[in-house]
């Protein structure tokens, strides 16, 4: 992997963190609300992509990885209580 492509690498590495951070300092019922926005969000997007009217089709991979984060939490902190 040349120099660039591990600056790049590890950018994106700080920039999910930051995200997953982020997630993590909501309460239990915050980041269920923002599920269920994303979820509406990634409706929208499939059907804006169905009907050929979505320009950036990297959004739907986007909103996918971010609902994916959320759940994951809620996971890991269900996890910790028992």
């Amino acid at each position: 992997m040349s120099k660039m492509a591990a600056k790049k690498q590890s950018k994106k590495v700080v920039k999910n963190l930051s995200q997953v951070n982020q997630i993590r300092e909501l309460e239990n019922q915050e980041i269920e609300a923002r599920i269920l926005e994303l979820k509406k969000e990634l409706h929208n997007l499939r059907f804006q992509a169905a009907v050929g009217k979505l320009e950036k089709t990297a959004q739907l991979k986007k909103v996918k990885k971010e609902i994916a984060r959320a759940y994951t939490v809620l996971t890991e902190r269900a996890n910790a209580n028992n």
